[in-house]
C-alpha cells in the first residue's frame, strides 16, 4: 500500500502568545499523517517564544527557528522553506486553525483530481473573532454550508488577475514543486498572496474543495485590516505585482482581466489621495491600452 506523502507546515509567529498553542495543537491533532511542522518566531516582543518553547517540551520532534531580528513574513517563510522535506507545503499563521480533517481532504483532492498539472488545492474558511467565536465565512455559503458562487478551477490565471479575492490563501495546500518554480515568495513585497497566486496560476492548475478547511482569526490592527489606508505600503506592493503580471500576460483576454484590476486600484488611489500611486497606476493602465492596440498576441 502506498504511503501518504509528507506535508510540511510552516507556522509563522509574531506576537501570537494568546493564540499559538491552539494553532500548533490544530496541526498535531490532524487526522492525516505524516506531517512535518516547522515553527518560526519572527523576533516577537511578547511571550510568544516562551510559550512555544514550553509547548515544544512535549513535542521535541518539531523544528523551531528563532529570528534574532524581525525579518517579515516573506523572508521568514523562504528561510524555513529551505528545511522543509514535504512533497506538499502549507503556510500557516500562528493565530489560524486547521480543522481536524482539513489536510486529509486536501491530499485526497490532489490524489483524485481531474487536473493533470494541479499545483494548489484550497477551500473555504470560517472567519472567527479573537475569542474564537464565529464571525462569517470567507466565501458566503447557503443553508447547506456550500459556497453560493461557484469557484473557478483549473486555469484560473485570468480570474486571479481581475479579482483579488479569487483564492482563500489561508486554506491552501501547495505542491512543493510550485514553490520551487516560484523560488519562494518575492521578498521585495510587503505581502505575498496575490503575487504568488498570479505567478503560480500562470503555470499550474488550481482546484477548490467546497468545505471549511481552516478557521481564520481576525485580529485588531492586523495587516489586512489596514489594506487601503492612505499611502499604506501594501498598495505600493499591489502596483508592483500588477506591473509584473503585465509581463506574464499572453493574450488580450488576460490584458483585459488585468485592466479590470488596475481600474480598481486607480479608484482606491484616488479615494485615498495617494497622488504618486495614482500616477503609477494610470501609467500602467496606459501601458495595457498600448499593448491591446499594438501587440501581436500568440495565436
Amino acid at each position: 500500500m502506498q504511503e501518504n506523502p509528507l506535508v510540511s507546515i510552516i507556522c509563522l509567529a509574531f506576537n501570537h502568545e494568546k493564540f499559538v498553542v491552539e494553532t500548533l495543537n490544530s496541526v498535531v491533532e490532524q487526522n492525516y499523517q505524516p506531517i512535518e511542522l516547522i515553527i518560526v518566531d519572527d523576533c516577537s516582543t511578547d511571550n510568544t517564544k516562551l510559550v512555544i518553547n514550553n509547548w515544544l517540551l512535549t513535542h521535541p520532534e518539531v523544528q523551531f527557528i528563532v529570528n534574532e531580528v524581525n525579518r517579515g513574513n516573506t523572508k521568514s517563510f523562504n528561510n524555513a522553506l529551505k528545511f522543509a522535506k514535504g512533497e506538499y507545503i502549507i503556510d500557516l499563521a500562528a493565530d489560524d486553525l486547521i480543522v481536524p480533517n482539513g489536510i486529509e481532504l486536501q491530499i485526497n483532492a490532489f490524489q483524485n483530481s481531474k487536473y493533470q498539472n494541479l499545483g494548489v488545492v484550497y477551500g473555504n474558511a470560517e472567519i472567527i473573532n479573537e475569542d474564537g467565536s464565529f464571525n462569517s465565512y470567507y466565501f458566503p455559503v447557503d443553508a447547506d454550508g456550500k459556497v453560493i458562487s461557484k469557484r473557478v478551477t483549473g486555469n484560473i490565471y485570468s480570474s486571479v488577475l481581475s479579482t483579488g479575492d479569487s483564492i482563500c490563501s489561508v486554506s491552501a495546500l501547495f505542491k512543493k514543486s510550485v514553490f520551487d518554480f516560484l523560488e519562494g515568495y518575492d521578498e521585495t513585497l510587503d505581502y505575498e498572496d496575490l503575487d504568488s497566486w498570479i505567478r503560480a496560476s500562470r503555470e499550474y492548475e488550481f482546484d477548490f474543495i467546497d468545505e471549511v478547511l481552516v478557521k481564520k482569526r481576525t485580529v485588531t490592527n492586523s495587516l489586512g485590516s489596514n489594506f487601503y489606508k492612505k499611502k499604506h505600503r501594501i498598495n505600493v506592493s499591489t502596483y508592483k505585482i500588477l506591473k509584473k503580471a503585465l509581463k506574464l500576460n499572453r493574450s488580450k483576454i488576460e490584458d483585459l482581466a488585468l485592466q479590470k484590476r488596475v481600474h480598481h486600484e486607480i479608484i482606491h488611489s484616488f479615494k485615498y489621495r495617494s497622488l504618486n500611486l495614482l500616477i503609477k497606476n494610470l501609467g500602467l493602465r496606459i501601458a495595457i491600452s498600448w499593448r491591446k492596440k499594438f501587440k501581436k498576441y500568440p495565436n
